[in-house]
C-alpha cells in the first residue's frame, strides 16, 4: 500500500483466517500461507491446525500481545531482506482488536509493502446477522477492565446514536451486559459467537 518501497523489500500480509469454519479460508488466503517465509500467529498451535487442515507448512514465530515490541525488529529485519510475511490471527481479520495494528504501523512507517487478504471479521460478520443497524456503526474492541475506566467509557458512548459492536470473552459477558445496561438503560442489544 505505500508507493515508498523498493521493489525488492517484502511484503506484509495480513491474512484473514476463519472465525469457525475451516472452508472459510479463501484460495488466494491459503496460496499467501503456502508462498511467504515466515507466518505470524498468535496462537502457532491453532495456526498449525489450520495449516495441517489445508495441508500446508510454513515457518511460524509467535506474535502477541505479550511479544510483539520484542520480536517487531526481527520482523521489520526480514521484510527489509526481501522476504514475504503472513500475519494471522486465531480467528478473523489480523489487526482488529489484536496487536497487529502495532506491526502494520511500522511497516508502514518504514515505507515498506502491507497488502491485506480481505476474508472473515467476527465484528462484521454479527453485525449483517444481528438485524441491528448498519447505516452508522462504531467498532469498540474489548472494552476497559477497570470499574472506573469502564464506567468512564460507557457514560461517553451512552448517546451514540449508531450500533456498538464490541468484543468480550465468554467468561465476562454477563457482567458487562448488565454494567451496559445500567449506563446505557434500554438499548436493544444483540449477543453472537
Amino acid at each position: 500500500m505505500s508507493d515508498k518501497s523498493s521493489q525488492s523489500s517484502g511484503i506484509l500480509y495480513l491474512v484473514a483466517t476463519p472465525i469457525g469454519n475451516l472452508g472459510d479460508l479463501s484460495p488466494r488466503a491459503a496460496q499467501i500461507l503456502n508462498s511467504v517465509a515466515l507466518i505470524l500467529a498468535e496462537d502457532t498451535r491453532h495456526t498449525r491446525k489450520l495449516l495441517s487442515a489445508k495441508e500446508l507448512s510454513a515457518e511460524l514465530l509467535s506474535y502477541r500481545e505479550q511479544n510483539h515490541a520484542r520480536v517487531k525488529t526481527q520482523i521489520l529485519q526480514r521484510l527489509e531482506s526481501g522476504q514475504d510475511v503472513a500475519l494471522v490471527s486465531d480467528a478473523g481479520t489480523p489487526g482488529i482488536s489484536y496487536p497487529g495494528q502495532a506491526l502494520v504501523a511500522a511497516v508502514v512507517e518504514r515505507g515498506l509493502r502491507v497488502s491485506p487478504i480481505p476474508g472473515a471479521c467476527a465484528a462484521i460478520a454479527a453485525l449483517s446477522a444481528s438485524g441491528l443497524g448498519s447505516d452508522r456503526f462504531l467498532f469498540l474492541g474489548f472494552p476497559p477492565r477497570k470499574p472506573g475506566a469502564f464506567r468512564q467509557w460507557a457514560e461517553g458512548l451512552s448517546r451514540e446514536p449508531g450500533t456498538l459492536i464490541l468484543y468480550e470473552s465468554p467468561q465476562r459477558l454477563a457482567k458487562t451486559l448488565g454494567l451496559l445496561a445500567e449506563s446505557w438503560g434500554e438499548r436493544q442489544a444483540v449477543v453472537a459467537r
